[in-house]
C-alpha cells in the first residue's frame, strides 16, 4: 500500500525515529501504526544509533555567506574517515546544514545543549499563560510538555524542519547521508553571525526569512 507523508509523520511523532526508518517500518507492516511502533526497535532500523559508539574525528568545516556578507555561518560536521569527508555527498550535506543555520538561526545543535535555566524559564512562561486558561489542571503539564517540545524543534538544529523538504528534519537529512555512506556522521558545532546583531539599528527586514525563501 502507498504510505502517506501524514502517516510517516505520525509514526515519527510517536517514536522520534528518522523519517526514512518510519517509512520503511510502515511499508513492512502495510501501514499498521501499532505494528510499526513495535517493528522499529525489533528490527533496529535506526541505523545511526548502531554507529553511536564509533569515533567520528574526520570531516570538514564548511561556511556559507549570504546577502553580500550580511549573514555568515561556519559549521563543523564530522565523519569517521577522510575518504567520506571528501565526497560530494558529504560536502553537499555540510553546505545544506550551513544554509539551514543561516535561514533558521538555531540556538544550539541538539536539545541536550540548551541551558537548564532557559528551559525552566520557558516552562514558567507557559505555566503562567495557562494558569487562567480554564483548562483542567491535570492536563496542564502535558500541554506544557508539548509546547516545550515544539520550542525545541524551533531552536535545536537537529530537530528543525529541513527548509528544502518539510517532511524531513535536519536529523533525518544527516541520518540519510550516514546510512548511505555507512559511517557515523555528527554535526558537532556551529557559529552564526548576522551583521549588526545586538546593536540598536533601523529595521531592514527579516534576513533569516529571506535566506529560507531563497533555498526552498
Amino acid at each position: 500500500m502507498a504510505i502517506s507523508a501524514a502517516l510517516i509523520k505520525q509514526l515519527r511523532e510517536r517514536t522520534n525515529a528518522p523519517m526514512m526508518d518510519c517509512k520503511k517500518a510502515l511499508t513492512e507492516v502495510d501501514g499498521d501504526m501499532d505494528k510499526a511502533v513495535e517493528y522499529l526497535p525489533k528490527k533496529g532500523l535506526a541505523s545511526a544509533k548502531k554507529r553511536a559508539g564509533r569515533v567520528a574525528a574526520e570531516g570538514m568545516v564548511g561556511s556559507y555567506i549570504h546577502g553580500e556578507g550580511r549573514i555568515g555561518v561556519m559549521v563543523e560536521i564530522n565523519s569517521e574517515t577522510d575518504f567520506v569527508a571528501r565526497t560530494d555527498q558529504f560536502k553537499n550535506l555540510v553546505k545544506e546544514v550551513a544554509m539551514q543555520i543561516a535561514a533558521s538561526a538555531p540556538m544550539c545543535v541538539r536539545r541536550e545543549e540548551v541551558p537548564e535555566e532557559e528551559v525552566a524559564k520557558e516552562k514558567e512562561i507557559r505555566a503562567a499563560q495557562l494558569a487562567d486558561s480554564g483548562k483542567p489542571e491535570k492536563i496542564i503539564p502535558k500541554i506544557i510538555e508539548g509546547q516545550i517540545n515544539k520550542w525545541y524543534s524551533e531552536i535545536c538544529l537537529m530537530e528543525q524542519t529541513y527548509n528544502r523538504d518539510l517532511d524531513k528534519t535536519i536529523e533525518d537529512l544527516v541520518n540519510e547521508v550516514s546510512a548511505s555512506t555507512g559511517e557515523k556522521i555528527v554535526v558537532r558545532r556551529f557559529v552564526r553571525f548576522e551583521l549588526g546583531e545586538g546593536l540598536e539599528k533601523r529595521a531592514t527586514g527579516d534576513l533569516g526569512a529571506e535566506v529560507a525563501e531563497m533555498i526552498k
